[in-house]
């Protein structure tokens, strides 16, 4: 893949003060209760921009896209966003914790020559509309690009790593701690032969979209519509799958809005092609479910509310085999496949439309706490079954790729997510 260093809009802390606290998770993780604490963190976090508040006035004229537009242009003018003075490729390291053992992930920021989804460039999961045109009329109405798109390749030379630990030798640009305890920092790479190194390493790499098909997708669509020439690059963000600070984990479903569900109806439905489970505990559904996950096998945990857990492995490969003919093997055996073709539209009549609608399936990333909340949910009668899974392997993830196929909505959850704001991109 082409990629190149470019000069990137960023906060200047002489205006902003604290730039940690004008930066802010991907707009599609922000809830509305986090949006109002970002937007009284500061006047100019980029959450005003990326993820902007709706009003019962807006109109064609005057909505979140028109006034992000002006967020920026005014953010320009008063030197609080300021582009840097030489073409640069950006070191982005995150330190983190996860289940008592610490992570180090270390990523390059440049910009990427746009290409069709094929061969170079290959998306991994499925997308939703609505997020589609969303992004698109931001892109519309500021001409800039602001979220990472998280792009996985593959180099066991480590060429981009050694010249990211390099710049980590010096002062950061950024240095915050976000509210999940991951530090975020951010360091220059300015030398002309570790930059140049980095454009030969990527010149002949393939890239899996990890995390942003929805921006770069739209990316795709406004270089074609809007006919900047800059528009052809996009700034994105690449993590080298060789490295041990690369962490996927999983994404569970919580689903509602069931006419006439019974829990009972369910399992008897289920038991033909799965073998069930009933499990004692949270702890033993989890364990089960690695080591079931480890033979290769598809297992799924579910919460069927008041303690009862189960754990379902497919048994009757054939099922999948009719409701997914044109997809290969090893889109076939995997957990959220199983769960989306058989269970979510199978059983449960959902429709994609549906699917892509929290009233009836809300889509949980696996963090410290979220199962219990889950289960808090199903107890209360807020939703009506839980669905865990396991994460998806690196390889499940190649082969699929590789064989041009896309996994289901929301199947991966890299941990921990890249932020926005670090570097802007304006065309």
């Amino acid at each position: 893949m082409e990629v190149k260093p470019f000069k990137a809009f960023r906060f200047d802390p002489r205006v902003v003060g604290d730039v940690g606290k004008c930066i802010a998770p991907p707009y599609d993780v922000i809830g509305d209760a986090e949006r109002e604490q970002l937007y009284r963190r500061s006047d100019h976090n980029i959450v005003r921009i990326t993820r902007g508040k709706t009003t019962p006035s807006d109109d064609a004229q005057h909505n979140q896209y028109t006034r992000a537009a002006e967020f920026l242009q005014k953010w320009i003018a008063e030197g609080a966003l300021k582009p840097d003075d030489r073409d640069t490729i950006y070191g982005y390291v995150q330190d983190f914790e996860l289940d008592g053992v610490a992570y180090r992930r270390l990523t390059f920021i440049a910009l990427g020559k746009l290409e069709d989804f094929g061969k170079t460039v290959r998306p991994h999961e499925q997308v939703f509309a609505k997020p589609l045109q969303d992004r698109l009329n931001l892109k519309r109405a500021t001409a800039a690009r602001f979220g990472l798109v998280f792009m996985l390749y593959d180099d066991p030379q480590g060429v981009a790593d050694k010249a990211v630990a390099k710049a980590a030798t010096q002062k950061p640009l950024v240095d915050f701690v976000d509210d999940h305890g991951v530090r975020h920092q951010l360091f220059a790479i300015t030398d002309d032969p570790d930059i140049q190194a980095i454009v030969r390493m990527m010149g002949d790499k393939s890239v899996i979209i990890a995390d942003g098909h929805h921006r770069y997708t739209t990316g795709l669509a406004y270089m074609r519509e809007s006919g900047i020439p800059a528009a052809k690059y996009q700034m994105l963000a690449f993590t080298n799958t060789a490295q041990k600070g690369l962490v996927v984990l999983a994404t569970h479903r919580v689903v509602g809005g069931i006419d006439g569900f019974k829990w009972q109806e369910f399992i008897s439905r289920l038991t033909p092609g799965f073998t069930v489970m009933k499990i004692g505990s949270k702890q033993d559904m989890l364990k089960i479910m690695r080591t079931v996950h480890e033979r290769d096998e598809t297992p799924l945990g579910i919460y069927l509310g008041d303690g009862k857990f189960c754990v379902a492995v497919l048994k009757d490969k054939s099922l999948m085999k009719a409701a997914a003919p044109d997809k290969s093997e090893a889109w076939q055996t995997l957990d959220v496949a199983v769960l989306q073709k058989l269970i979510l539209e199978g059983m449960l009549g959902l429709t994609e439309e549906k699917m892509g609608n929290s009233d009836f399936v809300e889509y949980v990333k696996d963090v410290p706490n979220a199962i219990d909340e889950i289960i808090r949910q199903i107890d209360s009668g807020r939703k009506q079954i839980a669905f865990f899974t396991n994460p998806v392997k690196m390889e499940q993830l190649a082969r699929i790729t590789d064989a041009g196929e896309r996994m289901p909505h929301k199947s991966t959850y890299f941990y921990p997510k890249m932020y926005t704001g670090l570097t802007i991109q304006k065309l």
